[in-house]
């Protein structure tokens, strides 16, 4: 028997996708900050479901074509179950997390163990309380690695999370100023994060990224195995070169002193960093380099993370899945560097979560916008309009920076002011449904 998953948006779940039940499944009925699942028991049973999981203050009417399975707390029960199940496949599970990064390392690192064995990984970025169990009972029987994202916004989530998932080797990509509102400052989420490593057995293995601020706390988190990685030199995978119009790098394994070349999907700092974990984890299971090519040669971009479309002429880039000050630096240093036909065009707005420094922090990302080669920034929305003043303060053009009130008047400007073979870039954080511009830059479209 499946678990279902929920029948409607649960609060926690972030902007998922709606889910359905399916025949046979048992439905196990979540409470959430505006939903009681247990609202939809009749729905779900409609639709087929086998059984359910209902919290036992509940108020259900026992039926024998509706057997319910009464516990203190149905979220408990899914994590319990979940933990479980990951015993019985018992597979060798990787956890990532990182300020920034999370969700395409774990798209990376899964394509690559996936020549090695039957691999499962988490489904697109649930990655909380919830979808981090949903993606553990989806793991087919004969999974043999399990790459699983771990994410957080509050303290202690990461370590309630491990509890679960019980990993054997971890990942940290970035530590970053990312969910300030709770957390009071960058070493207290760098500490969060490290939580990850600290759950790992004695022989487990770190893969960490030793150019990053708090590396030296991470590597202390876990005293055992570790491979590191850097653009920059002295790490067990260093990359050594940079090619752009191949879309090549070269990589540097110090212990064999081999030199691989290999074909990436972006040569960007940023996103080389998350390769060369990927990469890592790959040769820690004994992968030769053209095997852990192919797995490269795998990757697509998940929606909404440097997706990139062809709309109305321009060459647009989706990144507006999530931003926090750390990805917003990443992907406007990815689109400097990255080749371009035409001219390069932003489309930025807020990033969420920042607490009372929000404003300094979207000024800040306006300065370091300042200093790019760009044709123009179009800035939605009341925090692009602190991002705007960052860039004018800075020395941005005042004529190159646009104030947009919303996605719809963003299009608008587009269409109105670039050519066709330009670049667009949006970013923002999911909650901004900057997004929204693909669809009008349609409308705009000859």
């Amino acid at each position: 028997i499946r678990i279902a998953e929920i029948t409607h948006r649960m609060s926690k779940m972030g902007e998922g996708e709606d889910t359905q039940i399916e025949t046979g499944q048992v439905y196990v009925a979540l409470r959430g900050a505006t939903h009681d699942g247990h609202a939809f028991l009749d729905e779900a049973f409609r639709r087929g479901a086998a059984g359910a999981v209902v919290a036992a203050d509940a108020p259900w009417t026992p039926r024998r074509d509706a057997p319910v399975l009464r516990v203190p707390d149905p979220a408990r029960a899914l994590r319990d179950m979940a933990a479980a199940y990951r015993f019985k496949v018992n597979p060798h599970v990787i956890a990532i997390t990182g300020s920034a990064g999370k969700s395409t390392t774990k798209e990376l690192t899964a394509n690559v163990v996936s020549q090695w064995g039957a691999t499962a990984r988490t489904r697109g970025n649930w990655n909380n309380d919830i979808g981090l169990p949903l993606s553990l009972l989806a793991m087919p029987g004969d999974t043999r690695v399990g790459v699983f994202e771990v994410g957080m916004n509050h303290p202690g989530e990461i370590a309630d999370l491990c509890r679960v998932l019980k990993p054997d080797w971890g990942i940290v990509t970035t530590i970053g100023p990312v969910h300030l509102e709770f957390f009071k400052s960058v070493e207290e989420i760098a500490d969060e994060k490290a939580s990850l490593l600290r759950s790992l057995p004695a022989e487990g293995l770190a893969i960490l990224n030793r150019d990053t601020e708090f590396f030296d706390r991470l590597r202390e988190a876990h005293p055992g195995r570790a491979l590191t990685v850097s653009l920059r030199g002295n790490a067990d995978y260093v990359c050594l070169a940079r090619r752009a119009p191949e879309s090549e790098i070269t990589v540097l394994e110090a212990g064999s002193r081999e030199q691989a070349v290999l074909r990436v999907p972006s040569v960007s700092e940023y996103n080389v960093a998350n390769m060369l974990q990927a990469v890592a984890a790959g040769r820690a299971l004994g992968l030769e380099w053209p095997t852990i090519q192919r797995g490269l040669d795998a990757y697509r971009a998940l929606p909404m993370r440097w997706q990139e479309d062809a709309v109305g002429g321009l060459r647009v880039i989706n990144d507006a899945y999530n931003a926090n000050p750390l990805s917003m630096r990443a992907a406007l240093t990815a689109l400097a560097e990255a080749p371009a036909a035409g001219r390069r065009w932003l489309v930025l707005a807020g990033m969420l979560e920042l607490g009372a420094s929000e404003r300094d922090i979207h000024e800040q990302v306006g300065a370091f916008v300042a200093g790019g080669p760009w044709a123009g920034l179009l800035a939605v929305g009341p925090a692009g309009g602190w991002i705007a003043d960052g860039a004018v303060r800075a020395g941005m053009d005042a004529g190159r920076v646009v104030r947009c009130p919303d996605a719809a008047s963003a299009a608008a400007e587009l269409a109105r002011r670039a050519s066709p073979g330009d670049t667009v870039l949006l970013k923002a954080s999911r909650g901004m449904r900057l997004e929204e511009v693909v669809n009008r830059i349609k409308e705009f479209a000859p």
